[in-house]
Parts: C-alpha cells; sequence; structure tokens
C-alpha cells in the first residue's frame, strides 16, 4: 500500500521522450509521489524505467487507449492493484489527424476521436469506481487551446472540443463526490505532437490548394519553435494538483472552467471571447425575442 502523504498518479501517454506525459513522470517522482505511467510500446516504458533508474516509485503498465472497454478496465484494476489507489489519473494519450475536411477520410476523424475522447472516456469509466467509495480523486483532461481557434485543419480541435464539453459536464457529476476534475488548455509546446501527427490529402481537391499548403507550412513552421516550455507546464499541473508552488492562494478552476497554459492560449481564448461577445451584442434583439411573451423577461 502506498503512504498516504504520497499520491499514486496514473498517466496515459507516457513514452514520448518529448511529450507532456514524459515529462509529468519525471516532475512528479521529483516531489516524492508514486507513478504508474501507461503506453502502447513496452520497449518505450522499459527506457522509461531505464530513465529514472528503475525506482520503486515509479510503475508502467502497457495501455492503447483505443482497446476494448474490458482490457482497459483490467489494466486499471492492475494499476489499482500496485499501489491500492489512485488518486490522480491524467489523461493525457492524444494524437493529431490533421487535414481538410472535404478532402480527408471520415475514418481519420473517427480514429481522432476514439483516441482523443472515446478512450478517456472509457478510463475515466474505469477509475470512477475506485475513486467513488473513497470519495476523493482528481481526473484531469488535457484539452486544447485549439478549441478557440476555429482554424483548419479541423479534426483535433473538433476531437478536443468534444474533450471540453465532456471533462466540464464530467466536473459536475462527480464534485458531490469528493472527486475534481482539471481541464487544462494548453497552448503550442515543444512536444512532437506537430511533427509526428500525419497530413491527409486522400481527396486533393484544386479548390483547397492554397489553403492546404498554407496549413502544411504553419505547420511545419512551428514544429520544433512551439514557445511553450512542456517541463514548466508538467511542473505548474503537479504545482496544481498538490496545492503548492505557483498554486499557493489560487481557487481550484470551476467546473466550465479551463486552466489555460501558455501565453497564445489566453490570446485565442480573448480572442474567441471578444467574437462571441460582439456577436452578442450584434444580435441581442434576436436573441432575446424567442421566448413566449409570457417568459419574456
Amino acid at each position: 500500500m502506498a503512504d498516504p502523504q504520497q499520491l499514486v498518479w496514473f498517466i496515459t501517454g507516457t513514452t514520448s521522450t518529448q511529450g507532456f506525459g514524459a515529462h509529468l513522470v519525471s516532475s512528479v517522482l521529483s516531489r516524492g509521489d508514486l507513478v504508474i505511467a501507461t503506453g502502447r510500446s513496452q520497449e518505450r516504458l522499459d527506457k522509461l524505467l531505464d530513465k529514472h533508474q528503475r525506482t520503486a516509485n515509479l510503475q508502467v503498465l502497457q495501455l492503447d487507449v483505443t482497446s476494448d472497454p474490458t482490457i482497459l478496465k483490467d489494466v486499471i484494476n492492475q494499476a489499482v492493484g500496485l499501489w491500492g489507489r489512485i488518486d490522480v489519473a491524467v489523461n493525457n494519450a492524444g494524437n493529431g489527424e490533421l487535414g481538410l475536411i472535404e478532402e480527408t477520410d471520415t475514418s481519420a476523424m473517427r480514429r481522432q476521436f476514439e483516441t482523443n475522447l472515446f478512450g478517456p472516456v472509457e478510463i475515466i469509466k474505469s477509475i470512477l469506481p475506485h475513486m467513488r467509495p473513497r470519495k476523493s480523486g482528481t481526473i484531469v483532461v488535457l484539452g486544447s487551446r485549439s478549441v478557440w481557434i476555429g482554424e483548419t485543419p479541423v479534426h483535433y480541435s473538433a476531437s478536443k472540443a468534444a474533450m471540453h464539453a465532456m471533462a466540464e459536464g464530467l466536473a459536475s457529476e462527480v464534485s458531490h463526490l469528493g472527486i475534481r476534475v482539471l481541464l487544462l488548455a494548453p497552448g503550442a509546446f515543444r512536444t512532437d505532437i506537430y511533427s509526428s501527427s500525419p497530413f491527409h490529402r486522400e481527396n486533393p481537391i484544386s479548390d483547397y490548394d492554397d489553403l492546404r499548403a498554407a496549413c502544411v507550412q504553419r505547420f511545419q513552421g512551428i514544429a520544433g519553435h512551439e514557445p511553450g516550455d512542456p517541463v514548466r507546464a508538467m511542473e505548474a499541473l503537479v504545482d496544481v494538483v498538490r496545492g503548492e508552488g505557483v498554486a499557493v492562494g489560487k481557487k481550484w478552476p470551476e467546473p466550465g472552467a479551463s486552466l489555460l497554459l501558455g501565453n497564445d492560449a489566453e490570446r485565442d481564448f480573448y480572442k474567441r471571447y471578444n467574437k462571441l461577445k460582439a456577436a452578442v451584442s450584434e444580435w441581442s434583439d434576436v436573441i432575446r425575442s424567442m421566448w413566449y411573451t409570457n417568459n419574456a423577461t
């Protein structure tokens, strides 16, 4: 059993050496907590163990979040069996499927949603039965500032927008059980998400040639030059969950609120906010004309 003073973290998507998951493992271990790291590649999980000198505070389990729910449930049960509980579940595993809507086969978007939405939902559903009896626990969901941009390509941002809505709803469902939900909205961080995301061109259409070329150029230009430091981001995440460091004196984000990470995330949030505010102001008379007369207050 784990020491009550140590948090037990369950983290998905930890095998990319430059990804949030691997940096989060390092940050958590540096605080003396316990980590159950998961990923699809056993070879990469073994390398993660070697990186941390196979410390007893780190255990690994092979896991593909798109697996059958019965398999996911079995892995969660194994994870709970390692130290008797899971205090913090971080849904970090994700990928990018890029492309323009008309040009890309719908199967790419379905794969995107399987990894970025349905897989994490099944993980959460398997973990909650272990948190509810204890009336405690924290679920962390990795969203994205891309939900506020509304630019092409949309497959990734659409899946993340669904994650935002899911996390907000989940927070309202489990708060009375003592379970917290933290929705992160990171900007562009120097992980390998941009360099590893394929851009689909299964059905190239000449009308989109310029737009497609601009999209590809934009992503190629970003890769390796992202302004965000993933180490700082994961250190901040651990602070927030543990209530220390940068989180001291700050309130936990309420359901419906995201914790933004990065200047670009803040910038894009306010751009979207100002667009919505302007549209509501412009159309206010129409918006307010929809109710029955006796309810129009």
